[in-house]
């Protein structure tokens, strides 16, 4: 019966998230039901002292990575750069290989720090004007999209500064930067096969005498005369990189593994403050470098971004909170279940999977899957069994590093689903349904899942990471 109730909880909040509803007002619900109906004495205990607790500690540790990002990349969106990167390359890779254009400029802007859902805003116009002149299917974009900004660039490649490649530092105690030729590997099978995939679906449906299509939205035309300088547009996104891979490595030589702040250095204490620099850093390394990297968009587009400064900024801040909130409902729900008695019913059963990796991967892809969020999934997986992954980690002489890359991997796995915000979002606004394109975006998904236990073989044959 225990293990019923912690299922029913699942399912009732990926119903949720399915139908559209506010994963910040049901996570709440789906994890407080499961209590009452287990305990019901423990509900408001619970609430206070397990559910916002986590919540509260993910808002503390994680919140200033979303709104640094969600403001860069509106600053990025606002001065014209991310369109002067999309005409850059459609120029130098060509209008023939539209697959691999959109592939390359999702992925520079999402590894240069740019939200996925700005991504998707600032790259349609482009993509869209690309595939109608190339009469390519526009059905077929979405997943070009999704190849782009959903899979290497989000938790693969090291040095990522997408929040799936930052939440697991803080439980392994390692960096951004973890298990760099795993990453690297794994980021260029992802690509390779995503591209062969698409161009397979290419040249099937274009044989067939199917056309662009028609757009069922006005599609506002693209000015590409007045645009700045490409490789102006590109530093920001190079120096959120730079400076990530720097401050990884010199915040460690400055503070040392921890650093203490007492009464002498701020009179106003009344208990000192300690802080461990293993389980900050890869998060502080991120958040210098989206300050760096805001600072020079203000500099070097001062002129365009100056008139609708404030009322962009108060539209990333509004989209950060968000963002933020739905996966810390995750994440303090994960918490919940985790002190169920069905949870150890849960907990048990996954153990029956010897190897720590395949176990991890299975775990943090399925609860991703079902909650259609990647950080969400991982989220409530590291804040239920995170100590059991370390545990059979070190029992069997496994890095951290490993772990913390096959992790941020298997939550881009099978997030994707039909209820995922982001493919929700990416069908709207490129005006396709999810029976004209999920195909597709599916077949990425697949793809990237199946990687994720390809890059667990290379690892146990060669030993790198």
């Amino acid at each position: 019966m225990s293990f019923l109730i912690v299922l029913a909880a699942l399912a009732f909040l990926m119903l949720a998230a399915y139908r559209g509803y506010s994963v910040i007002l049901f996570a709440p619900v789906a994890a407080l039901g499961a209590v009452l109906l287990t305990d019901p004495s423990a509900v408001a205990p619970v609430f206070s002292g397990i559910f916002m607790e986590k919540m509260v500690g993910f808002i503390k540790l994680y919140f200033p990575v979303f709104l640094l990002g969600a403001v860069f990349g509106k600053l990025i969106e606002m001065s014209g750069f991310s369109q002067s990167i999309v005409a850059a390359a459609i120029r130098y890779i060509g209008r023939t290989r539209a697959n691999a254009v959109i592939v390359a400029v999702c992925g520079a802007l999402t590894y240069g720090g740019v939200s996925l859902f700005v991504v998707v805003f600032a790259v349609y116009p482009f993509a869209a004007e690309l595939y109608r002149q190339s009469n390519i299917p526009k059905r077929l974009m979405p997943g070009a999209i999704a190849l782009g900004a959903f899979t290497a660039t989000m938790d693969t490649l090291p040095g990522t500064p997408q929040i799936q490649n930052i939440i697991p530092t803080t439980f392994f105690h390692t960096t951004g930067w973890a298990a760099p030729w795993l990453g690297t590997i794994g980021a260029i099978l992802t690509i390779v096969f995503g591209l062969m995939y698409l161009e397979w679906r290419r040249r099937s449906v274009m044989a067939t005498g199917e056309g662009y299509g028609v757009d069922t939205q006005p599609l506002a035309k693209v000015d590409v005369n007045n645009l700045p300088s490409p490789l102006l547009s590109v530093a920001p996104l190079v120096l959120v990189g730079v400076a990530n891979f720097l401050l990884t490595h010199w915040i460690p030589r400055w503070y040392g593994d921890s650093h203490l702040i007492t009464s002498a250095e701020l009179p106003g204490l009344h208990d000192p403050v300690t802080t461990s620099i293993k389980s900050v850093v890869g998060i502080w390394a991120v958040e210098g470098a989206l300050l760096l990297g805001i600072l020079l968009v203000c500099i070097t587009a001062f002129k365009r971004i100056k008139d609708g400064f404030a009322e962009g900024t108060k539209g990333a801040v509004g989209g950060a909170l968000l963002a933020a909130m739905n996966t810390a409902s995750e994440y303090g729900f994960g918490g919940v279940i985790a002190a169920l008695p069905g949870f150890i019913v849960v907990r048990d059963a996954l153990r029956s999977v010897p190897d720590p990796l395949v176990n991890a991967a299975v775990s943090v892809t399925t609860l991703a899957g079902i909650t259609g969020s990647a950080s969400g999934g991982m989220s409530i997986a590291l804040a239920a069994m995170s100590d059991s992954f370390i545990a059979a980690a070190n029992a069997a002489h496994i890095p951290l590093e490993v772990m913390h890359r096959i992790v941020a991997m298997a939550s881009g796995g099978m997030d994707t689903l039909p209820h995922n915000g982001a493919v929700i979002t990416l069908l709207a606004v490129t005006g396709l349904t999810h029976k004209q394109s999920y195909r597709d975006i599916f077949g990425i998904t697949i793809i990237k899942t199946v990687i994720v236990f390809m890059v667990i073989g290379v690892y146990y044959l060669t030993g790198l990471v």
